[in-house]
């Protein structure tokens, strides 16, 4: 994984402050692979509970991670309990790695 520690660590207390305690975050796409270089940070956030507006609270994640990581490609996948099946959602857990 092509992350460091401090990366990790400030992913995790994003989705803490924003989706509160309980909050899944898997790492996919081609920051999973060691041998490729670059790319952007690939992210789905996962919470059982029911947000009022996914779109809103994606932008708040978005908008923290580049506080927390300084301007780069960030995309935020965001599933709450009500977020219908996706190909995109199981492909990201199949193939990612949780942090």
């Amino acid at each position: 994984m092509r992350l460091t520690e401090e990366q990790i660590a400030a992913i995790k207390q994003t989705a803490q402050a924003v989706l509160g305690e309980g909050t899944r975050v898997i790492l996919f796409g081609s920051r999973v692979d060691d041998a490729k270089k670059g790319g952007d940070i690939d992210l789905l956030f996962e919470t059982d509970q029911r947000l009022t507006n996914r779109a809103t609270t994606a932008g708040d994640i978005y908008v923290a991670l580049i506080r927390q990581l300084g301007d780069r490609k960030i995309d935020v996948l965001l599933k709450d309990s009500a977020t219908p099946p996706a190909p995109v959602l199981e492909h990201a857990r199949q193939a990612g790695i949780p942090l």
